[in-house]
């Protein structure tokens, strides 16, 4: 399928392996030394680019975590949305950031679609062929995720140009409104060390 040049660029900024070290040594009470991967998955492939994403602590890349699936769509008038899926077993595909033949085994049965997660995504021309992809979320409803029996509840959002990507995702305590994990103190900021754009195969 053709797709607009603001939805494989986007793909292009999202797909690498980002470090946010710079940040972390500058600010290590506030931001973890991470390690994030997104790797494009061929599934999908008819009507949208889809994207795999996990990361690890600096200190235990042996051990990554929060695996999930960005299904990025255009929608009328070549608008975007990003839409989040997980795993029903979260053992599934981990290790698959750094393990590209690991993306193989994640086909559709394995996850399922995370209801109210979706995000819109405005696109600002930089000029050149350069933009900035910069999300909300489509519906006002929390976005919940549910696994193993308890229900969590989740703040996504990012922004991505070609030189940075800053994400915003926290958890989020229901009965409170407060956060308490991931972007507390602001965006976690990203740069990338590693390009995974040729594997979209587009």
């Amino acid at each position: 399928m053709n797709f607009s040049p603001q939805l494989t660029a986007l793909a292009g900024y999202l797909a690498g392996e980002f470090s946010n070290q710079a940040q972390a040594i500058a600010q290590p009470a506030w931001f973890v030394n991470l390690r994030l991967w997104i790797r494009p998955v061929p599934i999908f492939t008819d009507d949208s680019i889809t994207l795999f994403a996990e990361q690890a602590n600096i200190l235990k890349l042996e051990q990554p975590y929060r695996p999930r699936i960005l299904r990025l769509t255009e929608r009328e008038n070549e608008n975007i949305e990003v839409e989040f899926y997980m795993f029903e077993d979260l053992a599934t595909a981990r290790g698959a950031g750094q393990n590209k033949d690991f993306i193989a085994q994640i086909t559709p049965d394995k996850i399922k679609f995370l209801p109210n997660c979706t995000l819109k995504v405005a696109t600002q021309e930089l000029g050149d062929g350069k933009y900035c992809f910069a999300t909300t979320p489509v519906t006002n409803e929390p976005c919940s995720v549910t696994y193993q029996g308890s229900t969590f509840q989740v703040f996504l959002g990012f922004k991505a140009t070609a030189n940075e990507l800053l994400t915003y995702d926290k958890g989020i305590d229901p009965a409170t409104g407060k956060g308490t994990w991931g972007a507390l103190m602001g965006a976690y900021a990203f740069t990338k060390l590693q390009d995974f754009a040729q594997e979209l195969n587009l």
